[in-house]
Formats: C-alpha cells, structure tokens, sequence
C-alpha cells in the first residue's frame, strides 16, 4: 500500500492592517473583526444603539480604511474626467463629487467621492483628493497610476492620515462646541480646511479656513474638512494626520459623540438605499442598472461611455429595487433568493433589519418591468416563504439632502 501523499502546506495567515484607531476601539470596548484586509469595529455594544444614536444625535465612525488618494498635476483633472462618469475638469476649488469609475463594459470597478483641496491659484497644478472603498483601492490606485501622465501623481496616504466621520443631526453642533468651526456655511459636498484647536468661530476669510495645496503637510494645526456622508444623515468627513486622530476621537466623545462600527454604518447605508462595492455591484452591475444614472455626465469621454449609451438607448435589462418585508421577524441577507411567482428572478444583495422601520429591508436586481413600486415578490428565507414589496428609494428619507 503506497503511503498518502503529504497533505498541502496551510496558505499564511493573511495580516490584518490597522488604522491609528486601533487602540481607541480596543480601549471604547469594540468587537474587531476582519473587513477588506483591514481589522475595524463591527460595534461597541448595539449595533442598533449605535444606528439610533446617528439617527438622533451623533455617531464617530473611523473609515480611515478607506483609500485616502492625492492626484496631483497639470493632468490631474484629464485623468480622473477619462477615468471616472463625473467631468471632474470642471470641479472648482473646494467642491466634491461622487462618481463611477467603470470597466470598458460599464461595469462599476468602485464608486468613490473626489474633493478638489487645492486653491485654484495659476500656477500650481490641481490637487485632488480621492477616496475609494477599502477593498478596491489597490485597483483604483493602479488603474490611475497606469493611466496617469508624467506629470501628474498619484499617492496613496492610508496610516499617514486617518478619516473620522462625524454624522448625524447634531454633528454640526458638536464640531462647533468641540473645534469653533462655523459649519453653516458649508454646503453639501463642499470640503474646506478648519483649525484644530478650540477657538472662536473663525470669520470668513481667515488662512485656517482656506484651501491649500498642501496635502498632507497642511494637516496638524488644520484637518480637511467634508461635507458627505454615508448615513443620509447631517455629516462631516475630517481628514486628520494619523498620529493626532486618536485625541481627536477621543474629545469628540467627551463632546458626546458615540462610537460606532461596521455594523451601524451598513444598517444606515442600507435604509437610505447607499450602495456597498463588492455587495450590490462588483464589476458586475452598470450605474444604469444601480439606478445611478444621475451620477453619470455624458458629456465627455470616459471608459465605459460607448457601453452605457447603447444601455441607456435600449434601456437596462434588470434595475436594483428595495424591498420591504411584510413579517418582522423575516430578515433577508445577502444571497437570499427573490421570488416573483414561480421562479426566481434575482437575488438579495444588501439586506438587513431596519431599526428606524422595525423590519427587514433589502435591495436586488430584477427585470426591469418587475421594478416598479408595489410589485410583490417573496424572500426564500430558511426554507419559508417571506412576503415583500418593491417600495421607492431611500426606505428612509431624510428631511432634506444630507441635512
């Protein structure tokens, strides 16, 4: 009898990246997990404590795994207008946008928000900052790199600088009471440099709330400051160096902020009908059939454009809906079989409990004529059979956009 053949040697165990938060989730109580080759927060207690706090007041979220990207020179804008759906040649000073960047088939690579930081001063090149999902970035850096011209550059500053979001309705005011920034002034999807320490409102026109160039030396005495979000919520992105991020997280708690994870973070993405890379699109799905084409600007070329305008011509074969379901104790999950009568017509790509509805909600890809609201379907949930609807998007509205 010939001896078994020895068995394969075990694959190393893949190293976790952290960010300079780590030891504040370990010392806040957080359950850490592994998430995109990163190890963050799913929570620091209750998720849904931590959903309703952002709901009502405020929540400290670390995505400072998220890529944090610089693209900088003469072609900056050129690059990433050829490269992403949005005509980021046409961003001024200041502003941010989210947008697409597609395969050649349309298909969404990642969807990522690009700020101009710079100050729109001749001679110096644009300078943007562009930030991609955690498990995308390594492509998205390369693919900008690969495409870039000698005289633009594209740097990546993970560790070096970290990303605290600060959401809910009264982030606003805490960042006031916490830093003297004077906020009302700062329109959705606007980005402005504030000064780090405790002072009086600054008066408009003050150096510390300029733009710059200088990224990321100009942070230490001043963070960057965003006006986005991925909770629908009033919200705040402040690009901070990493070194000062954990005593900054920490005085926003003092201020009342609460700590929140993964957890909370997908559960209020999901209410507002926010895509997640990797889950409901992963070159696999086009803006169109995402129901995303208003982030996408025909009006220049980019990779993908002749896919997506034979799309929008002849119109999607499938579009993403939500659905709610009837029992509360049904909650859906990803994978979970979608029913239109007798056959399946798609699958769950996003699901969950809602903790603002109290019952589950998903969203799925369907035939385009099934996704209007109030088609029925039925959820194939451990072996039963859960009723649902398609209702309009967001599941939760917000009483204006983003605030």
């Amino acid at each position: 009898m010939s001896a078994a053949a020895p068995a394969p040697p075990s694959p190393a165990p893949v190293e976790l990246q952290r960010t300079p938060l780590y030891a504040f989730h370990r010392a806040h109580g957080a359950q850490m997990v592994p998430f995109a080759g990163w190890e963050m927060p799913l929570h620091y207690g209750s998720i849904v404590e931590e959903h309703l706090a952002v709901r009502s007041g405020v929540g400290l979220f670390d995505v400072s795994h998220m890529g944090i990207l610089t693209v900088r020179g003469a072609t900056a804008a050129a690059l990433l207008s050829r490269r992403t759906t949005a005509r980021v040649d046409r961003l001024a000073p200041g502003r941010c946008r989210y947008t697409f960047l597609l395969n050649a088939a349309g298909a969404i690579v990642d969807d990522l928000i690009v700020d101009r930081i710079d100050a729109g001063a001749e001679p110096a090149p644009p300078v943007f900052l562009t930030v991609p999902n955690a498990g995308r970035t390594a492509k998205v850096y390369d693919l900008l790199r690969e495409h870039r011209k000698p005289d633009t550059d594209v740097t990546r500053h993970n560790g070096a600088v970290a990303i605290l979001a600060v959401q809910g309705p009264r982030s606003g005011a805490l960042l006031m009471e916490r830093f003297g920034w004077s906020l009302g002034g700062l329109r959705p999807f606007h980005g402005r440099f504030f000064g780090l320490a405790a002072a009086p409102a600054r008066p408009a026109g003050d150096p510390a709330g300029g733009l710059g160039d200088d990224f990321p030396g100009a942070l230490g005495p001043r963070a960057f400051v965003s006006r986005t979000g991925y909770t629908g919520e009033l919200g705040y992105e402040l690009f901070v160096r990493g070194a000062d991020a954990p005593a900054l997280a920490e005085r926003l708690v003092a201020g009342g902020a609460r700590p929140c994870g993964l957890g909370a973070r997908d559960t209020l993405r999901l209410e507002k009908g926010f895509l997640l890379s990797g889950q409901d699109f992963h070159e696999d799905r086009t803006p169109l059939e995402a129901g995303q084409e208003r982030f996408v600007e025909f009006d220049h070329p980019f990779v993908g454009r002749p896919a997506l305008e034979k799309e929008r011509d002849e119109g999607p074969a499938v579009r993403c809906v939500g659905l709610r379901l009837h029992d509360p104790a049904a909650i859906p999950r990803h994978g979970t079989p979608v029913r239109y009568g007798d056959r399946v017509v798609g699958t769950v790509t996003s699901g969950g409990f809602s903790p603002s509805l109290r019952a589950g909600i998903a969203l799925a890809y369907v035939p385009t004529p099934l996704a209007a609201p109030g088609t029925a379907f039925a959820l194939e949930i451990r072996d039963r059979r859960a009723e649902a609807e398609a209702v309009a998007l967001p599941f939760v509205p917000s009483p204006a956009p983003n605030g």
